[in-house]
């Protein structure tokens, strides 16, 4: 029999625009990606909101917004949080 399952966590890449996020990990094999991470206040336990994804990907958490490069978007993973 097929069992049912969801998605409580993804890249935060795949969030939509307007979606939120509260930080679950961030993993990269690069150092300094992890500490501009953490330097910004992304970590376990925070909450990202996508606020556009193109040309620049801006995510607003607390009250700053930021945009992020692509690498580093790549290393955050998070539980998304229903609206």
């Amino acid at each position: 029999m097929f069992t049912p399952f969801n998605v409580t966590g993804c890249s935060l890449e795949l969030l939509r625009t307007g979606e939120r996020g509260i930080v679950s990990f961030c993993k990269s094999q690069d150092e300094t990606i992890l500490k501009t991470l953490i330097s910004i206040g992304i970590i376990p336990g925070a909450t990202i909101t996508l606020e556009q994804h193109f040309p620049l990907l801006l995510i607003k958490t607390g009250n700053k917004f930021l945009t992020l490069d692509i690498e580093s978007v790549r290393a955050i993973y998070v539980r998304i949080v229903d609206n």
